[in-house]
């Protein structure tokens, strides 16, 4: 195995892993208790919304990155622009003056950057391997 290959890997899992852990979140956040919708404070119902949905494509992508399938990287890309729209929400609602948490700016950056890189990385890797 060559190191793009366990590049991809790593990034597949690394996909899965944020997927799994983005569904858990996202739907104790939703669907748990008053403690648990207590305890995300502020959060924007949209951009809630979407992350947990998005959790599912997550690992949809994943499985698709570790097993080199061609629809993957485009998956990737499709999370990785969706999720960019849905911060310029964000913005929006933030510059309009709406509640929200700082930390829904430090996720939906690390989001953005992760989703960009997998995707990237996987659409230069597999039309390389399509290439060869």
């Amino acid at each position: 195995m060559n190191t793009g290959s366990r590049l991809l890997q790593t990034l597949a899992v690394i996909a899965v892993v944020f997927g799994i852990a983005t569904v858990l979140s996202g739907g104790r956040a939703l669907f748990g208790g008053p403690e648990a919708r207590a305890a995300v404070g502020d959060a924007v119902p949209f951009v809630l919304w979407f992350n947990t949905f998005a959790g599912f494509a997550y690992i949809a992508a994943g499985v698709g990155l570790w097993r080199a399938r061609p629809w993957a990287p485009r998956l990737a890309w499709l999370i990785a622009v969706a999720t960019l729209i849905v911060f310029a929400a964000f913005a929006v609602h933030v510059a309009t003056g709406g509640a929200f948490e700082m930390r829904t700016v430090g996720a939906m950056t690390l989001r953005s950057l992760v989703w960009l890189a997998i995707a990237w990385f996987g659409w230069h890797h597999l039309a390389g391997a399509r290439a060869a």
